[in-house]
């Protein structure tokens, strides 16, 4: 096994196939990262028949506590920057209402309150968006409460909410300068 070298990038994945391939090839171009996915996570990428190319020192932990226990590793600087992405409805719903419930939310919370700063790329941006599903392309329309949540999660701090894969890799990169990685 490799050694593991902190601090670190966390993602989080959620149960949305919106741009799930591309926020994957992303995952697996970061140098260290552990990934933390949701129960729902784990079922989107079975319906993708994705096979998670990560780097040799990357970590998975799966949504199999109900503690989240893994959220422990937030308070010792194991983190220098939290990735939720892609972000279902329900996870950006729950993270503006303080709901850590899963291991994903968990993370969220976390993060919040070890001042480790989050991206989120939200899947609920505009009122109509075309998406992927796993049998090709779909037209979805996001419900008013979704948009506002979107739009909610944007005022917490140290937080950046991403709406497109564009802004996304942009975010990235600047973080990564940031960085020096």
């Amino acid at each position: 096994m490799a050694k593991i070298k902190t601090p670190r990038w966390g993602w989080a994945l959620t149960g949305s196939g919106h741009f799930f391939k591309e926020c994957l090839r992303m995952v697996g171009s970061l140098g260290e990262v552990d990934l933390f996915v949701s129960r729902a996570a784990g079922e989107v990428v079975r319906m993708y028949r994705q096979e998670l190319q990560l780097p040799k020192t990357a970590r998975v932990f799966r949504d199999t506590t109900a503690s989240s226990a893994p959220v422990g590793l937030f308070y010792y600087g194991t983190y220098h920057t939290l990735i939720l992405a892609p972000a279902t409805s329900n996870t950006v719903a729950k993270c503006v209402f303080g709901i850590s419930d899963t291991l994903v939310t968990n993370v969220f919370a976390q993060a919040g309150k070890c001042r480790v700063p989050i991206i989120v790329f939200a899947c609920d941006t505009a009122p109509e968006l075309e998406t992927e599903a796993p049998k090709g392309m779909v037209k979805v329309y996001p419900r008013a409460i979704d948009l506002k949540n979107t739009e909610r999660l944007k005022l917490f701090e140290d937080t950046t909410v991403v709406e497109t894969l564009e802004e996304l890799e942009k975010v990235l990169t600047q973080r990564k300068c940031e960085l020096h990685v």
